[in-house]
């Protein structure tokens, strides 16, 4: 029996890299799984990959989270297939990454539209059941370079400040009513476009206009001297959306290889 055994997960974001680990994960411990994404294709070939290796309780719906009839969309689709939602993990992101006075209006609003908006939207949509259940998990997947600035992530940063910002609000105002508000605020993380910069060929590096390669990033400014795996991340909001982390509530969780600490 899995630690998740007869829990209906929604993962946003998962038709690829962090989400797509973490829905697996889930789908590991034994939760139902709904996935989302703005990509449908993506999420078609997980829940295929999820059913073939024996976790065939994984739908798919394919929406706009930044949206609000998006994400209302996502909460009906759960509801009809499902019946309810236990475990809410705001994953869906992404975002222009440049330097601030580069961005324009338009890059400004995207960034702020897949990051926090989606987060906004999937929330309301989905935690007025679970406070009329007295249960519930939201997890948000936020980033730690809010804490350590990064280069050309000023905008980025705004949207994830504002996903980490939303747990203590909403862990005060909602606690009593039995749903924990979580935020996994990952550093580095060897995503498929992170091993893809790992490469040293220069038509590569002049694509993500790097100046220094993520090798000596991760030498140079992480302390365990490696980024981390998104098995890794998907592990920590395993835990969190179990029955073991109840008493854990509007906290930030820093997974980074000790390159940031409180």
């Amino acid at each position: 029996m899995g630690t998740l055994e007869g829990k209906i997960a929604v993962v946003t974001g998962s038709a690829r890299g962090i989400g797509k680990a973490i829905a697996t994960r889930l789908a590991r411990e034994g939760a139902a799984l709904m996935i989302s994404d703005i990509n449908g294709d993506g999420l078609a070939a997980l829940c295929a990959e999820l059913e073939a290796a024996g976790s065939p309780g994984a739908v798919h719906h394919a929406a706009d989270l930044s949206a609000e009839d998006g994400a209302q969309a996502l909460l009906a689709a759960t509801v009809a297939t499902h019946g309810r939602c236990d475990i809410l993990v705001n994953n869906a992101g992404g975002g222009v990454i440049r330097p601030f006075l580069e961005h324009t209006a338009e890059t400004l609003r995207q960034t702020i539209d897949r990051n926090l908006w989606t987060t906004i939207w999937c929330t309301r949509a989905f935690l007025p059941a679970m406070i009329a259940r007295q249960a519930g998990r939201i997890i948000n997947i936020g980033a730690d370079s809010v804490h350590t600035g990064t280069y050309s992530h000023a905008g980025y940063n705004a949207a994830k400040g504002g996903v980490h910002a939303m747990i203590t609000g909403l862990a005060f105002e909602f606690a009593r009513h039995g749903v924990t508000f979580n935020a996994v605020s990952p550093g580095g993380v060897l995503t498929e476009d992170l091993q893809e910069m790992m490469s040293d060929n220069p038509e590569v590096l002049a694509k993500y206009k790097m100046s220094v390669h993520p090798r000596e990033v991760a030498r140079l400014e992480i302390p365990a001297q490696r980024f981390t795996e998104m098995h890794e991340v998907a592990a920590l909001v395993a835990f969190l959306a179990g029955d073991d982390a109840q008493a854990i509530n509007g906290q930030i969780h820093s997974i980074n290889g000790a390159q940031w600490m409180m």
